[in-house]
């Protein structure tokens, strides 16, 4: 998130996301008027009521984990100059990673030890898992790309395909119970992640159901590590210096093939991390497609927050606003689907990434007759 050196900071950080947000939303309004609809209406349901209820901004957290995880997997590789769009395939294949642990040493643990220590431990050992499945499945296409020079986009668009695949057969013929007409695992009930509503009964709150669990917390963490990771550490350092000129990287005695290898490697299982809080959360079991998208909506995250891990988290932020409020959306207006949300998070992705510099002419401008 550099500013540059011709306009104040608050105008470059600030006022430009905020003014292509505006007509982002502005176009968007234009499409809904085209299909016949009113635009306000549209947008005070989209904008307004996720944002004006306890149920709503807890959805909005909601899908905002999984963005920041997907976010933050295409933001580690970006600094290494790798551009991994197989965070979909990575946090799918972690899947295995979370899911087995749960099914599997969760019922032993529980047979030796007490409820308060077995589904913690439980929970690590799925935490880890996750991680470490969904890194092996980035290391691959990082392998091919430091050892044998195959593009990194190639292999990740194929592994995404390999890796659907995979858990198809997996889900079905290893994970599924007999007889069991869904494809799916059985419930995790040795390892769960208890929800908001779940905590709030506890202790005598009554509070909205919602999907929302403690690993938005997790997804901040994890946040904040990569920004440790990346500018507080040796390893960070190697990692942008890869990224920026892989000569220079030569000269000063760092391997980029070793860095290729271990950035994919912690892209995937940042990837991965979704898997954990999907799995054992929301879904409490492995099922087909639990990824639903969310990375190839964490390319437009770390776009969007121009792949710094506050940038990362404030765009996730909106991402899930625009999921939640086109739930609603399509929901109250029935001529409105799905599909239109998709068109207006590409309006924000065009204007926030592609078009970034639209306004930058006309505010440099204005700022020196100011000056």
């Amino acid at each position: 998130m550099s500013t540059r050196s011709d306009l104040p900071a608050w105008v470059d950080i600030g006022l430009i996301p905020a003014l292509n947000l505006v007509i982002a939303f502005i176009m968007a309004g234009l499409v809904v008027l085209i299909i016949g609809e009113n635009p306000i209406k549209a947008l005070a349901i989209l904008l307004g009521e996720p944002l004006f209820s306890l149920q709503g901004w807890c959805n909005i957290l909601y899908y905002a984990t999984n963005f920041i995880f997907t976010g933050l997997c295409v933001s580690v590789a970006f600094h290494a100059g790798l551009f991994n769009i197989g965070g979909e395939g990575q946090a799918y294949v972690a899947g295995l990673g979370a899911a087995t642990p749960g099914l599997i040493l969760g019922g032993a643990l529980a047979s030796i030890l007490p409820n308060a220590l077995s589904q913690p431990i439980t929970l690590l050992i799925c935490l880890i898992g996750s991680f470490i499945v969904g890194g092996l499945w980035g290391l691959f296409p990082g392998y091919l790309q430091a050892k044998r020079g195959s593009h990194i986009v190639i292999t990740t668009i194929m592994l995404n395909f390999i890796a659907a695949s995979l858990m198809q057969y997996m889900i079905n013929r290893v994970y599924r119970p007999t007889g069991n007409q869904a494809v799916e695992s059985r419930a995790i009930n040795d390892a769960y992640i208890w929800n908001l509503r779940e905590i709030g009964n506890l202790f005598g709150a009554k509070l909205p159901s919602t999907p929302l669990t403690p690993v938005i917390f997790i997804a901040l963490l994890a946040a904040f590590a990569v920004w440790y990771l990346l500018w507080r550490t040796k390893l960070g350092y190697e990692i942008r210096t890869v990224g920026a000129n892989q000569e220079a990287a030569i000269y000063a005695g760092i391997s980029p093939p070793r860095i290729i290898m271990i950035t994919m490697m912690i892209s995937g299982g940042v990837a991965g991390l979704l898997a954990f809080h999907e799995v054992l959360g929301p879904q409490h079991k492995l099922l087909l497609e639990y990824v639903q998208g969310a990375g190839f909506v964490g390319i437009a995250v770390a776009l969007m927050g121009r792949s710094h891990p506050v940038g990362i988290v404030l765009a996730a932020l909106l991402f899930g606003l625009l999921s939640e409020g086109g739930t609603q959306l399509s929901f109250e207006i029935q001529s409105i689907s799905k599909d239109l949300v998709v068109v207006i998070q590409g309006l924000v992705v065009l204007f926030m990434g592609a078009l970034e510099q639209a306004f930058h002419p006309l505010l440099q401008k204005f700022f020196r007759q100011e000056s």
